[in-house]
């Protein structure tokens, strides 16, 4: 993660697979069967950005209208459907219906589905159509608040998404359209999984399909299969959490002298590797590229034209931030909670608990703006330091920072 490591990594992406699961009682109906809408795309477009900020898990979130109602928002190409969160305000429950079950990250979650009238989302509207709806907790987003929606891939994939995230913008143009020069991957829409797919190149092994996800925080990720055919020996490495729609998961974490996407060389990637069994290999795929690493880039995603292109920012070459405490937490009102202890790092040698929280820092109250106040670097500080960490039960514990991974 390139920000701040005392927030967790979310991880977001959701593949509608079945139609079991039904949320009410009425007859499912099966995503093949659903009106799809109908789609315009603005003859000004290409001059109507949509202004974002990044979540503190990495996210792209910003505001669109959903049946003329200003929701929310999250920009998330690893959704197969469109999702509205069951506690958001846009949710007219007169109208929802069954809408079966999805695999996600940390299992599998029930879903609803909703027709709308209108989506408007930049220079793209759309009529008809409707919206899955789940459970969208706000730790999700690794934020205090929740989200109304996630974008998925059926209301982008028609056009090309033109993201520039060193101007926190996007936007929606027609596909063939190349605004910019840049290093090409191949990019698609997958049949089986209805999400964006490309290809990573590490340790000289080619790993295919990986899911371009821009609503998950994390940088790489790789299956465990994935992670020892690519065969990079002497790597120290660590573990990690990540939460999704249907709750944690922990993964190993890693830090490689480089890997490929497409045309482009990417130096001291951060990749996390999922255990056998994990979400990738579940849904038939080698893992994912988030948000974590495509936001040093500007990006174009253009499934059209089969292509994503990569544009070097001024982060590109920087290398990742790494914990030097062991601790990721998340964030509590006025405390923080120790949500993993990673691997081999000096907080598992402290005696640090998941679970446990934090109020003091070096004598400092936690500040409600945490996330981007710079008390937050003390958990990736120049090893040697010692952080005092008081625990809200009153207890205050020295933790010497150090490298570890």
């Amino acid at each position: 993660m390139r920000r701040a490591l005392f927030a967790l990594v979310p991880l977001l992406a959701v593949l509608v697979v079945s139609a079991r699961a039904p949320v009410a009682s009425v007859a499912t109906i099966p995503p093949a069967a659903r009106d799809r809408g109908t789609y315009a795309l603005a003859t000004d477009a290409e001059a109507r950005w949509v202004p974002f900020d990044i979540t503190p898990g990495n996210q792209i979130r910003f505001a669109m209208q959903l049946d003329g109602r200003d929701v929310s928002a999250i920009l998330d190409t690893g959704v197969s459907y469109t999702l509205l969160a069951k506690a958001s305000p846009a949710l007219d429950r007169t109208k929802l219906v069954a809408g079966g079950s999805a695999t996600a990250i940390g299992g599998s979650v029930a879903l609803g589905w909703m027709p709308t009238r209108t989506i408007q989302l930049g220079g793209l509207s759309r009529i008809g159509g409707g919206v899955t709806v789940a459970d969208l907790p706000a730790i999700a987003t690794g934020s205090a608040a929740a989200v109304d929606v996630l974008v998925g891939a059926d209301m982008l994939a028609g056009h090309a998404l033109d993201i520039d995230y060193a101007a926190h913008r996007f936007r929606l143009i027609r596909t063939g359209r190349l605004p910019f020069r840049g290093e090409t991957a191949p990019l698609r829409v997958s049949s089986e999984r209805s999400v964006y797919e490309s290809a990573i190149t590490l340790g000289g092994r080619r790993l295919v399909p990986i899911v371009v996800d821009t609503g998950d925080g994390s940088a790489i990720t790789v299956t465990a299969a994935g992670w020892q055919a690519a065969n990079l020996q002497g790597l120290r490495s660590t573990t990690t959490i990540s939460f999704g729609l249907a709750g944690p998961a922990v993964s190993g974490l890693a830090i490689v002298p480089e890997l490929h996407v497409g045309e482009m060389l990417a130096r001291a990637a951060e990749v996390r590797i999922e255990p056998a069994g994990g979400f990738s290999q579940a849904i038939g795929t080698n893992g994912r590229i988030g948000s974590g690493f495509l936001q040093n880039y500007r990006v174009l995603l253009d499934p059209g034209a089969r292509r994503m292109v990569l544009s070097r920012g001024p982060k590109a070459d920087m290398p990742p931030l790494r914990s030097t405490s062991g601790l990721l937490v998340g964030i509590e009102k006025d405390r923080l909670k120790v949500l993993h202890v990673m691997r081999g790092g000096p907080a598992v040698a402290a005696g640090w608990k998941e679970g446990e929280t934090i109020c003091m820092i070096d004598g400092a109250p936690i500040p409600a703006d945490y996330p981007t106040n710079p008390l937050a670097g003390w958990s990736a500080g120049t090893p040697g330091r010692v952080v005092r960490l008081g625990l809200c039960d009153g207890p205050t514990r020295n933790l010497t920072l150090e490298s570890f991974y």
